[in-house]
């Protein structure tokens, strides 16, 4: 129904991204997507690469008079590092042995990227397994939370922990609980977030984990860590338990798993929930007014692949970035002896970013699966569709068991 394309290498001319399917109409700003490009480019702890770009998008395609049309939308970002790399990474020149890489790096796609598609050079492999491709992820995602916006659904993330450094006051406990305010809405939540350089919620944690990574630094050392992301006003009924591919929360683990470095994934306190009693876990159903809801949200907003009306609450973990400046061991592959894995330019800690991508990979499975509930051709038509179905849900309901 809707699905992006990216294409580009880290040291490459520019990056870019195709997205299709998203209904006419829908009004977005280059302003919108440049917004969320910056915020990709936060945090304490990022490496000298982020001193030389700036990130926007520039759109080719899809967009007139600050409205989409309904067909495909191309949008560019330049990457200003391309000028140092111009005889690296030129698209004809034979590229000279001197500038092989051949030591791979622990924890990177090097030794496997050459292993499968038989390069010659690790810089092929170094170059599209680069996060650096996450910037046309949020270029795209921005587009779907924009779209989502419509819908009064709102994405947004904080971070929870860096080296292991938690806050004295658990928010994401706030969230399973469910004891949020009426009010509350996930971007309001990542404005907060936003506030602090390292997107904490509390800044005593702030100055803990940036002591924490100063620590690192002087090791030359780097530091992994846990965030949470936060959809609200996401409408019951997105997803379907009929077929495994199509379970709203098997697609937002894909989906949030596929960012650079995020090695787990929960629904909710997914694995804590793993050493309760069934009581201590699910979330009691009750009515209110016209309304069926939960007096709590361990299932963070889904339930049989299907979501519950409630925020939709996931957390990641993210390793600590594989390039090290104290390197650990690997092997030439030149020489085939052993030798220190290699340094490349790169951050102590992208925790705060990758949260950001998060929002953004979040907000397309969401918006994708609007879609397809709702479908439509303009967004007028999908916002009749939706209307139609959220206020008469619950008469629906009613009716069909007083048969």
């Amino acid at each position: 129904m809707i699905r992006f394309l990216t294409a580009g290498e880290s040291h490459g001319k520019a990056l870019t991204t195709i997205v299709e399917g998203f209904p006419a109409n829908l009004s977005i700003k280059k302003s919108y997507i440049d917004l969320h490009l910056k915020r990709r480019q936060m945090g304490y702890g990022r490496g000298g690469r982020m001193k030389i770009e700036s990130d926007a998008a520039e759109i080719l395609s899809g967009i007139r008079g600050g409205k989409t049309l309904g067909s495909p939308i191309s949008l560019l970002i330049n990457n200003n590092d391309w000028k140092n790399w111009l005889d690296i990474m030129d698209v004809e020149k034979p590229y000279s042995s001197k500038s092989k890489v051949s030591i791979p790096r622990p924890g990177h796609a090097d030794l496997v990227g050459i292993s499968k598609y038989s390069f010659d050079d690790i810089r092929n492999s170094i170059e599209r397994s680069s996060a650096r491709e996450t910037a046309a992820r949020v270029a795209a995602g921005s587009i779907a939370r924009k779209f989502l916006e419509e819908f009064g659904i709102k994405v947004g993330s904080f971070i929870e922990s860096i080296g292991g450094v938690y806050a004295n006051q658990n928010f994401a406990e706030t969230l399973f609980q469910n004891k949020i305010r009426k009010d509350f809405n996930a971007w309001s939540l990542a404005k907060k977030a936003d506030e602090s350089n390292v997107r904490v919620l509390d800044k005593n944690h702030e100055q803990s984990i940036i002591n924490k990574i100063k620590a690192a630094k002087k090791k030359g050392d780097t530091l992994g860590g846990t965030f949470i992301v936060v959809a609200t006003g996401v409408p019951v009924g997105l997803g379907s338990f009929v077929h495994y591919d199509r379970k709203f929360d098997a697609a937002i683990a894909a989906a949030i798993m596929s960012i650079n470095a995020v090695k787990g994934v929960e629904i909710g306190p997914g694995f804590e929930e793993a050493e309760l009693y069934g009581s201590k876990v699910h979330d009691e159903i009750i009515k209110i007014g016209n309304n069926f809801t939960r007096k709590t949200n361990r299932a963070g907003g889904i339930e049989g692949g299907i979501s519950t009306g409630l925020p939709i609450i996931v957390r990641a973990a993210m390793k600590p970035i594989a390039t090290l400046m104290s390197p650990i061991e690997s092997v030439d592959l030149s020489t085939m002896r052993k030798v220190d894995a290699r340094r490349e330019r790169s951050d102590f800690v992208a925790v705060p970013a990758c949260a950001v991508i998060a929002e953004s990979m979040l907000a397309w499975v969401i918006a994708e699966h609007l879609i397809i509930k709702f479908g439509g051709d303009s967004i007028e038509e999908t916002k009749d569709n939706f209307n139609n179905y959220t206020k008469k849900l619950f008469g629906r309901i009613n009716k069909n068991f007083k048969r």
